[in-house]
C-alpha cells in the first residue's frame, strides 16, 4: 500500500479569504460594522435632542401665556379669557399661542387643579388630549 504525501502548499493570506468577509477584507467590514452603528446612535440621540428642544420650546411658550393670562385677568377683575384669541386682541401676548408641534395651547378655566385659577397645557408630541407625553 503506497501511502501518499501530503502536498504542502504556502498560502498567500489574500488567497485563503472566502465568503462575505473573505471580498471584503476583515478589517474594512469591521470599519463599515463601525461605521453604520456609529452613524444609528447618533441618529438617536439627534432625535432624542430634538425631542428635548421641543419641550423646551413649549414650556417657555406656556409660561409666557400663563403671565399674559394673568394680566388679562388683573386687568378684568379676575375673569378668564374666553379663549387665546381674545390674549392676542387684547395685546396680552404677541404671538398666537401654539406649541412646538404646531397645535394650539389649551386653557382651562377655572383650572381642575386650583378652581380659582387656570391651567395651561400642550398635547405634546402626539397631538392626545390629555396623552401621557403632555407638557403642562
Amino acid at each position: 500500500m503506497a501511502r501518499r504525501r501530503a502536498e504542502l502548499r504556502v498560502f498567500f493570506p489574500w488567497e485563503k479569504r472566502r465568503g462575505l468577509f473573505g471580498v471584503i477584507g476583515r478589517a474594512r467590514a469591521r470599519l463599515f460594522v463601525f461605521a453604520v452603528l456609529a452613524a444609528a446612535f447618533l441618529t438617536v440621540v439627534h432625535r432624542r435632542e430634538e425631542n428635548a428642544a421641543a419641550i423646551r420650546a413649549t414650556r417657555a411658550t406656556i409660561t409666557t401665556v400663563w403671565q399674559g393670562v394673568s394680566r388679562y385677568r388683573a386687568d378684568h377683575g379676575g375673569t378668564c379669557p374666553r379663549g387665546t384669541g381674545d390674549l392676542l386682541a387684547g395685546g396680552y401676548v404677541r404671538n398666537p399661542p401654539v406649541d412646538a408641534w404646531g397645535r394650539p395651547l389649551r386653557l382651562v378655566c377655572p383650572g381642575r387643579r386650583d378652581p380659582l385659577g387656570f391651567d395651561l397645557s400642550s398635547d405634546g408630541p402626539d397631538g392626545v388630549p390629555g396623552g401621557l407625553d403632555r407638557v403642562e
